[in-house]
């Protein structure tokens, strides 16, 4: 390739990477062009982490299980907005504290499709740890549609151990081999 002056023009002038530079836009809008469509991310209003401790009297619940309860709600939350499937909307602390105050989600005859309706979200989701014991926990994830007012997706996964890792595995292994599990 030669420029106007006749010169050669090296891989580095100018002329040269402007040229490439034009070249791969092109490509790179040509694919855009051709390639599939991208469903946006339906959004999400996730009312929290319930922790059930069916021994509570005998065996409060301790600042590791609030921690976890906490390192739980991040993890979940993480998980699927990185797979470009879902957003969450804002959940203020007004809105916290309303749910806090009002009946156990899951257990209060739909009121978790309100939240998810006032704020203006698609889905409403919310994970329930159970402990029967030290040994044996379950932890279940719920996830409705706020238009039809109805469940989507519910499952759990019992894990062994009550430890940072134990729930930790449990919340990725559901989440990827059940939620965002490719259907087959």
């Amino acid at each position: 390739m030669k420029a106007q002056d006749d010169k050669p023009l090296s891989i580095a002038s100018p002329g040269r990477r402007r040229a490439l530079r034009l070249a791969a836009l092109t490509l790179l809008a040509l694919v855009g062009v051709g390639g599939p469509a991208v469903a946006a991310p339906q959004s999400v209003a996730f009312l929290g982490v319930q922790f059930l401790n069916d021994h509570e009297a005998d065996e409060p619940t301790s600042d590791a299980e609030r921690a976890r309860v906490a390192s739980l709600d991040a993890l979940f939350k993480s998980k699927l907005e990185a797979s470009g499937r879902y957003s969450f909307v804002q959940m203020p602390a007004d809105a916290k504290a309303e749910i806090a105050k009002g009946a156990v989600i899951g257990s209060c005859g739909g009121c978790e499709f309100d939240y998810g309706k006032k704020r203006g979200a698609e889905l409403v989701a919310w994970v329930v740890v159970q402990k029967v014991s030290n040994l044996i926990l379950n932890l279940n994830v719920y996830l409705g549609d706020v238009a039809a007012g109805k469940l989507t997706f519910v499952h759990s996964v019992d894990i062994r151990g009550n430890t940072d890792e134990s729930w930790t595995r449990g919340m990725n292994y559901l989440v990827k081999n059940y939620l965002l599990a490719e259907p087959q």
